[in-house]
């Protein structure tokens, strides 16, 4: 046993060292210690450590560090909820997670939803909850005590997530405010040492949310807000956020006529012509990719019957996100419609029988299961091998109503996914070839940064060791090989394999992932899929999932708010537009644009009898790389006068031939081998 020190001065007992004694003066000097990391894991400086984090020796967490921003956006949420709870008497609350923009904390307030003054109104108080430096206390309860206290507090939904805290695992709960006074919640940390260290803090929005993300649950008001270790690094951050609101894919789609939604078809996208351009480029780019690097592609159907998906292991864990053919939640609606309580109060047996049927379907949530039903489909040789099969073919997921945003995540969708059969000792060599492919890609979309992350075996999987050996091996050799730095994320792999994760940073400096390449062994065994090996025995193959840009619905939902709309020549819906001055020059105009279409150019033009200046702005609106302005002077010299959409970039008068050679060069999917 030894005693420290409190925040408040006063001494109290903890059954193990803590990073406050073992930092001692330090901690007091160097105010940007917000926690401590040991073993590997991040700690409150006020939590006991075992003697093996002790023994190994901790390491300070400054408010700079990411993982001291994690920190501070943990404990912003719940001084916002505290200020909440002050000003809103009978409001609930849930959970308030940091994020990797900031954090949210979701709230059922019977009073109605949160306004721009409220959320005002909150931010003082959280002010005036800073400037009183109180301590976060941690503690250590029974389940009995936490769900009495939470009862106690009228706090409903914390009690369901004390029903779901795993038997044994240890409950804590958070404090902080003035004795008497204090606010308190369920959470495992880790915090700062006191609320006094909070001291960039902003509030940006506000947004309904279904508890747990289930439409079937009560709808709930979520408060978003971030925070960071210095007031600096937050004026950065509004900075970008507004930036993000002028590239909004939702609002840029609708102005640049990209896509639309419907009532009829939720959260299944429509792709307008200009959108639907982008979209069959893509896939082009990336099928004349796949020419080069030996894939085949393949078609397959969009409905199965759901044994498919028992055999893959589909049903039994993604049941929930699947179309049955209608949605799971629908069809357990009508069964229990057809017989409540076990007794059948329909009698019309067609309609049963149709529902039988229903239930024999399964519409695909992934292509990989109908891919191992090909392999499967004749015996096949090991000098088949790599076999590299890509599909295109269109995805369903049931989408809970409370996630689905924009582009970003939808019901309805195509991914540039592939799967590659491969003998183990094919593997290494198959991974290399997939990271040289991936970044030809991320460059050609100017992709400046991509991080790695290799996720290792996690406690619960499937296969033997050796397997798990191999292919993490094989996973991390391949990333040397190709002199690619990575980091290694223990236990996030995959149950039947680890994987390679790939995160590209936009414009507005947001990390998304996109690739990834999984190693499995699950599949193939489960098909039982097998190739005839040089000693004429039957083999399983190693099945490596992959893919590049992912849902090309999310990436273009990327791909729009990282260029702005202002999309490369080369994929762009519309090239160049010719504007003319007056109606004189409208036969001009229009050969000017045959001559460009005729080099495979997409070009328009616009012969209105709007004024020049309207024009181009219109053109501008609609972020065309080039608008060629042509009047009587381009008519007699037989060239064109070329405005590009970036003010600061206009071109020379030049002849027609000129533009058009430069034109075509800018149209050239680029290659990284150009750079």
């Amino acid at each position: 046993m030894s005693a420290a020190s409190a925040p408040d001065g006063e001494s109290v007992v903890l059954p193990r060292t803590t990073a406050r004694e073992l930092l001692g003066e330090r901690l007091a000097k160097d105010r940007e210690i917000v926690a401590v990391r040991a073993g590997g894991k991040i700690y409150d400086v006020h939590t006991p450590l075992d003697e093996a984090c002790v023994s190994a020796g901790i390491e300070p967490v400054r408010a700079n560090d990411p993982a001291g921003v994690a920190v501070i956006r943990h404990s912003s949420a719940h001084v916002m909820a505290d200020a909440v709870q002050r000003l809103f008497p009978g409001t609930k609350v849930t959970i308030g997670p940091a994020t990797q923009a900031g954090f949210y904390y979701d709230f059922d307030k019977p009073s109605g939803p949160f306004t721009d003054e409220d959320l005002a109104k909150i931010e003082t108080a959280m002010l005036a909850i800073v400037e009183a430096a109180s301590p976060f206390r941690r503690e250590l309860v029974s389940r009995e005590d936490a769900k009495a206290l939470f009862a106690g507090l009228g706090e409903t939904y914390k009690g369901e997530i004390i029903d779901g805290i795993p038997a044994g695992e240890a409950i804590s709960l958070y404090r902080h405010g003035a004795a008497g006074s204090e606010w308190v919640d369920l959470c495992a940390g880790p915090h700062v040492p006191h609320t006094g260290m909070l001291k960039a803090i902003k509030l940006t929005s506000v947004a309904g949310a279904y508890w747990r993300g289930d439409e079937r649950n009560p709808m709930l008001q979520r408060i978003y807000g971030t925070a960071f270790g210095s007031p600096g690094e937050l004026r950065k951050h509004l900075a970008l956020l507004e930036e993000a609101k002028k590239r909004d894919h939702r609002k840029l789609g609708k102005e640049l006529e990209l896509f639309m939604f419907h009532e009829y078809a939720p959260a299944m996208p429509f792709f307008l012509p200009r959108g639907a351009g982008i979209y069959t480029r893509l896939v082009r780019y990336i099928e004349k990719l796949y020419a080069e690097y030996g894939y085949e592609e393949v078609l397959t159907p969009q409905i199965f019957d759901k044994r498919l998906f028992e055999t893959s292991g589909h049903l039994p864990n993604y049941r929930e996100n699947m179309y049955l053919p209608v949605t799971a939640e629908l069809l357990d609606s009508v069964k229990a419609e057809l017989v409540p309580d076990g007794v059948e109060t329909v009698p019309a047996e067609k309609v049963k029988q149709g529902l039988a049927a229903l239930e024999k379907l399964a519409q695909k949530p992934m292509n990989c299961p109908s891919h191992c039903l090909i392999f499967n489909q004749r015996r096949r040789s090991y000098r088949e091998l790599p076999w590299r099969v890509a599909d295109f073919c269109r995805l369903h997921r049931y989408e809970r109503g409370g996630v689905v945003h924009g582009l970003a995540r939808v019901r309805s969708f195509s991914q540039d996914d592939a799967h590659i059969f491969c003998t183990p000792e094919q593997m290494q060599s198959e991974i290399q070839g997939f990271v040289r492919l991936l970044f030809e890609v991320y460059h050609a979309f100017n992709f400046e940064r991509v991080d790695i992350k290799l996720a290792t075996r996690p406690e619960q999987r499937i296969g033997t060791d050796a397997q798990w050996d191999a292919a993490e091996t094989a996973l991390a050799e391949a990333l040397k090989a190709t002199a690619l730095s990575y980091e290694v994320a223990p236990g996030e792999g995959a149950f039947y394999g680890p994987k390679l994760e790939f995160h590209v940073l936009d414009a507005l400096q947001r990390s998304w992932q996109l690739g990834t390449i999984q190693v499995d062994y699950a599949l193939p065994d489960r098909f039982e899929l097998e190739y005839t090996g040089p000693d004429g025995k039957a083999h399983r193959p190693v099945m490596l999932h992959r893919a590049i840009l992912g849902s090309l619905e999310r990436f273009m939902a990327l791909f729009i708010e990282h260029t702005g709309g202002n999309f490369p020549v080369w994929v762009a819906p519309e090239q160049a537009r010719v504007v003319t001055v007056s109606e004189g020059q409208d036969d001009y105009a229009e050969e000017v644009a045959r001559t460009l279409r005729a080099a495979g150019l997409r070009v328009a033009t616009d012969t209105a009898a709007d004024k020049l200046g309207a024009k181009i702005r219109n053109a501008r609106l609609m972020r065309v790389p080039y608008i060629l302005v042509v009047g009587d002077k381009e008519v007699q010299t037989r060239t064109v006068a070329p405005r590009s959409r970036d003010l600061d970039k206009n071109l020379e008068p030049q002849p027609l031939e000129t533009f058009l050679a430069q034109l075509v060069m800018e149209a050239r999917e680029p290659r990284l081998s150009q750079s």
